[in-house]
């Protein structure tokens, strides 16, 4: 069996990174929920979002200098066991009645820093305790994990436990993340290599990318794994931010419906992560990842062109399944091929060219939306992930091989 191969410390890794991401959908919907329980100023609750999404931009980098310096599991326990505390303190303020937004803004924008250094130092973790001709298998199971919890099944608990109390999503949070630090701390302590030594050594923490960057300089052929990685996130963010008035406006459905879409999304995503290991090896990396360019082209070439909840449904699920498999692709090419020593770092700037192109999808696809309709977003991705697969098929890439 896979699962016996990938070993005990993985199988404690993946049982972490399941409670991790169940407690982050959790709190994906409480915090929402607890913010319009403190004010009902749009400019206040919608603030809560930028302290959630500046993490990503701000310290992607910075967390890959730090996965590359410093003993990755204990990376992944100090990231949670912050979170932790910070949480606890959260749930003594609601208790007390003391909860404001300044302090929710607070334990928003921690989460995400957190969430940023463990997600790196975890994906970084991998290569170290699998076997790499299980990686893929590996971070199959992984991505599957991430969106079960992430998704699937944290969003709706949340949102059913704060109905019951305000405090309840936030302990149930604390209680995974209790666990999923105790499950990483019993993975055996990893030496530190030669080359992490010189890394943890070499350079400026001001300048927390160098060696990252001089190896991408050196790799072109790696070129077109961040720039694959760019055009998915930046075609689907163009649409997916607007997609509840899609649901509304076009469809004409309830925001009971816009639950339910996305609900088949996550299922979409969870097969994707499932088969991703076992469709790349039978197909190859190369078509792999040009099915994934064509599926989520052609998803929003029909909803441009349509107005079916049959189809809707059918393109989130393709679309998510084409995600996940890309990122299953795109982490296991990423382990195999760069340096121990630098992996942190090439990891944090692929993460952050996907959360640079996210938002410039987003702001793309609502001046587009605002000027030419709701049909307009879908159609502006076409063409360039129509252009990515062309250049995927004649090129000499990493992800091919």
């Amino acid at each position: 069996m896979a699962s016996l191969a990938l070993g005990a410390p993985y199988r404690r890794l993946w049982s972490a990174t399941l409670l991790s991401n169940l407690g982050d959908g959790v709190r994906s919907a409480a915090f929402p929920l607890l913010a319009a329980s403190l004010t009902h100023d749009p400019i206040s609750i919608s603030a809560m979002a930028v302290a959630a999404q500046l993490p990503g931009i701000l310290l992607a980098l910075p967390a890959g200098s730090l996965a590359d310096r410093f003993e990755r599991r204990r990376l992944v326990i100090a990231a949670d066991a912050i979170r932790l505390a910070f949480l606890l303190g959260l749930i003594g303020l609601i208790a007390s009645g003391w909860a404001t937004m300044s302090v929710l803004y607070v334990v928003v924008f921690v989460s995400g820093a957190t969430d940023v250094v463990r997600a790196t130092a975890a994906s970084t973790l991998v290569p170290s305790i699998v076997p790499l001709e299980h990686l893929d298998r590996a971070n199959g199971r992984l991505v599957t994990a991430e969106i079960a919890g992430n998704e699937f099944i944290g969003p709706p608990l949340g949102g059913f436990l704060f109905g019951i109390a305000l405090v309840l999503p936030f302990a149930i949070n604390g209680g995974t993340l209790a666990i999923a630090v105790a499950l990483v701390a019993c993975i055996p302590a990893l030496l530190q290599t030669p080359e992490q030594a010189a890394a943890a050594t070499a350079g400026s923490p001001q300048e927390p990318t160098g060696g990252g960057l001089q190896w991408l300089r050196r790799h072109r052929d790696f070129w077109p794994v961040p720039a694959t990685s760019a055009a998915l996130a930046m075609t689907d963010s163009a649409w997916f931010t607007l997609l509840v008035l899609y649901v509304q406006q076009v469809l004409h459905l309830s925001a009971a419906w816009y639950g339910i879409l996305l609900g088949v999304g996550a299922v979409g995503g969870l097969s994707g992560g499932f088969f991703a290991a076992a469709l790349t090896r039978r197909i190859g990396p190369r078509i792999t990842t040009m099915a994934c360019l064509g599926l989520a082209a052609a998803g929003q070439l029909a909803l441009a062109t349509t107005s079916s909840v049959i189809l809707t449904a059918a393109v989130l699920a393709t679309s998510s399944m084409a995600f996940a498999i890309w990122n299953v692709q795109a982490r296991t090419t990423i382990q195999r091929t760069v340096p121990t020593h630098l992996l942190g770092r090439v990891i944090s700037i692929n993460r952050a060219v996907i959360t640079a192109a996210s938002l410039a999808g987003a702001g793309l696809g609502g001046i587009t939306a605002s000027r030419l309709g709701l049909h307009a977003p879908f159609l502006l991705g076409v063409p360039v992930l129509i252009v990515a697969g062309a250049l995927i098929a004649t090129s000499r890439t990493t992800s091919a091989n």
